[in-house]
């Protein structure tokens, strides 16, 4: 039993690095656009991992995640910008971060005694009242036309295009240095997800979700979780939101919607719920569609290129159609979402792979059972 456990950590190995080494190679061969359309699906799949530790873990609904979100790119953008403290960019980071965990935990009480729809319109609030103050508050956001981000710079690395950089032949650009950020980010959050789901606060908040009062009866700390739930969530969308400012290189108010909230819960459903894996494989879905939409809009059926007559469908609203069919699709038949599907797949596989026996070779008899002597009967 040794051997095959280390033989499937090894084989599990091998796969992580194969991944990663694959994961390397994109900036040596595709160009920007494609580049840039994985920057926002890692920003998407690292925010939606946070909205799947609340909502398919915790089992908390939340519509205020664009909010968090806006408090990490805006509060990145002021930490290194000026005007702002002007700090090294590289501290601005971690405070942005703090500053998203900051603003979810002066929300965690009413997450800690709100549950279902009831917390899903409290945290609605948050999202008109943060573009309220993004709109309002212009010295600080620089108002509806936004404001421009400070590209991040590490021990004098920076990552944007402004010096000349080739790496084995290859220009790296800004696209080409932020993805790798971006893969390095990424990693963190899926390692630190994964394995908080599988310390003994995930499966508390696993035990919240299927029954709050068996849950409460094993000791579990219902607020307490839930708070920190909502904490833990609001950071990851923080984490999320520096790297789409990074990526977009400018931040505007209308970005962070309640849309952006609705995109990050379609992520959620279509991936699965309380997947890792999954929010990563509906972050990718939502984000990349109507971007390629967009592009190849002139050589789809029934879609317009972008400025064409009024009353065409878009791009845009195109590739809202399709994943809002395809939340439908999943609700309907694969509850689990396209982790669950490959889930099964897999398993479909390894039993095919799996050798059966031959009935026309007879199996070998049962051993004999060893002789017992007869009791004795009064």
């Amino acid at each position: 039993m040794s051997d095959r456990i280390t033989a499937l950590l090894t084989r599990r190995r091998a796969t992580l690095l194969t991944v990663a080494v694959l994961l390397c190679l994109p900036p040596f061969y595709l160009d920007a656009f494609w580049l840039r359309i994985g920057l926002f699906s890692m920003a998407a799949a690292i925010g939606a991992t946070g909205l799947a530790l609340l909502s398919g873990t915790a089992g908390q609904l939340s519509l205020g995640h664009a909010f968090f979100l806006a408090v990490g790119a805006y509060g990145y953008t002021w930490l290194a910008g000026d005007p702002g403290p002007g700090l090294p960019t590289a501290l601005a980071v971690p405070l942005a971060v703090l500053m998203a965990g900051l603003a979810g935990g002066l929300f965690s009480p009413v997450a800690g005694r709100v549950k279902g729809i009831y917390l899903g319109i409290a945290t609605l609030a948050l999202v008109f009242l943060g573009h309220h103050v993004l709109l309002t508050a212009e010295s600080v956001t620089g108002g509806f036309n936004g404001r421009s981000v400070p590209p991040l710079s590490l021990g004098g690395f920076t990552f944007d295009a402004a010096d000349e950089l080739t790496v084995l032949g290859v220009p790296f650009g800004a696209e080409e240095r932020l993805w790798f950020l971006g893969l390095a980010l990424f990693a963190v959050t899926w390692f630190t997800a994964r394995g908080l789901l599988r310390s003994r606060p995930g499966r508390a908040l696993a035990a919240l979700r299927d029954s709050e009062t068996a849950a409460a009866v094993m000791g579990v700390d219902v607020a307490r979780h839930r708070s920190a739930a909502f904490v833990v969530s609001s950071m990851y969308a923080g984490l999320a939101g520096v790297l789409l400012a990074l990526a977009f290189r400018r931040v505007v108010p209308d970005y962070f919607s309640l849309v952006l909230s609705v995109d990050y819960l379609a992520m959620i459903v279509i991936g699965g719920l309380g997947s890792v894996a999954g929010a990563t494989a509906g972050a990718v879905f939502v984000t990349a569609l109507p971007l390629l939409m967009t592009r190849y809009a002139d050589q789809l059926p029934l879609v317009a290129a972008p400025g064409s007559a009024e009353g065409a469908v878009g791009p845009t609203e195109a590739a809202r159609y399709l994943y809002g069919a395809a939340i439908v699709l999943v609700l309907l038949y694969a509850p689990d979402g396209l982790h669950g599907i490959a889930r099964r797949a897999r398993d479909r596989l390894r039993r095919r792979r799996t050798p059966t026996p031959d009935p026309a070779v007879p199996s070998p008899p049962p051993p004999a059972a060893a002789a017992r002597p007869k009791e004795h009967t009064l």
